[in-house]
Order: structure tokens, then C-alpha cells, then sequence
């Protein structure tokens, strides 16, 4: 069991501090920072349903392109989603059986995981894109490294579809997280 606290605070200062003028900016993965904090709150409700084992619309439909604008109290509803994530997955029983998430049936320990990877980079996604600071610790870096890294067939991680982009080189000697997100097809050093 891995406490997502602290990911989800960081997270939760970066989203509360993105100016209204910065929702149509870039973000690393191509879509704007307004799209990326709607995406952000649509995973935040589908994990911690899929932490108390829900089986409904909220676990059971995949991802798809925002197409809503965001609501006025974004930043209030993003605060407490996040709040509820790290809370949901507070519960050892979240972490066992079996789950579902995105349409996505698999193991609760790889469901808090993939929580925890999701939050982490779109942490970074909307830092990087608004010039907030965002340090992940060496800790949260290690236990996403299996969810981020592509399989044995794919070392490249072309095959990953949507997931993930190709894995970006980075030195080996380069931070834990710059590492994660080469591996998760970020470039580090990308700047809006």
C-alpha cells in the first residue's frame, strides 16, 4: 500500500494555482491546460470509485477527449477530487481484489499504481505548462518506474497507443524523475 498524499497535495497546489489565463496554454501532451485539469478530475473520480470497488459508468467507460468547458468552481472541485483520491486509496482494502478502472478490469495494487502515476505526471504536465515548481520525491518516481516502463517485446514503447509516447532517452545519471518521464515519452526539458 502506497499513500498518495503527498502526490495529490502537489498536485492540488500546482491545479489551485493556474491562472484563468492559462487555461488555453500548452501542456506536454498536447492538449491545453483547461483540458488536462478536466481529464485530471474525470481520473480523480474513476480511480477513487475504482478504490471502493464501484462498478458503474465511473469505472466502466474509458477515456475519451474533453469536450465539456470547465465548471466556474474548477478550482474548488479539483482541490476536494484529489482530497478524495488519497483518501479512497487510504483504505487497505482498496489496494486488494479486483477493480476496475477506464473500462479496465485489473488487480487493485496495479489500480493505485496506475492512480498514482496518473496524478504524478499530469502534476507535472500542468506544472511545467503554468512555470509552477513540481518535485516529485525519489520514492513516488520508484514506484510508478513499473507502470511507465514499456513491456520487454516494446523497448521502445512505439506499441503503447495512447498510454503512453515513445520512451525518451535521458542520461542515466538524470534525476529519478526525469527519468520516469522519459520512460512515460515526456520530454524533461520541454518548455511551452
Amino acid at each position: 500500500m502506497i499513500d498518495l498524499t503527498a502526490t495529490t497535495d502537489r498536485t492540488r497546489a500546482v491545479a489551485v494555482g493556474i491562472a484563468e489565463d492559462q487555461l488555453d496554454a500548452p501542456t506536454p501532451t498536447g492538449s491545453t491546460v483547461g483540458e488536462m485539469v478536466q481529464h485530471l478530475m474525470g481520473l480523480c473520480v474513476a480511480f477513487r470509485d475504482a478504490a471502493a470497488k464501484v462498478d458503474g459508468p465511473t469505472t466502466s467507460t474509458p477515456p475519451g477527449p474533453v469536450s465539456e468547458p470547465l465548471p466556474d468552481d474548477w478550482r474548488t472541485r479539483v482541490d476536494g477530487l484529489l482530497g478524495e483520491l488519497a483518501a479512497a486509496w487510504q483504505d487497505a482494502a482498496a489496494w486488494d481484489g479486483a477493480t476496475r478502472a477506464g473500462g479496465v478490469d485489473l488487480p487493485g495494487e496495479v489500480a493505485g499504481l496506475v492512480a498514482l502515476d496518473e496524478v504524478l505526471l499530469h502534476g507535472w504536465d500542468l506544472a511545467v505548462a503554468t512555470g509552477q515548481p513540481y518535485e516529485p520525491t525519489d520514492a513516488e518516481c520508484e514506484a510508478v518506474v513499473p507502470v511507465v516502463s514499456p513491456e520487454p517485446g516494446d523497448p521502445d514503447g512505439s506499441g503503447r497507443g495512447d498510454l503512453f509516447g515513445p520512451v525518451i532517452e535521458v542520461p542515466d545519471d538524470a534525476p529519478a524523475f526525469d527519468r520516469v518521464l522519459g520512460l512515460a515519452g515526456r520530454d524533461p526539458r520541454w518548455t511551452p
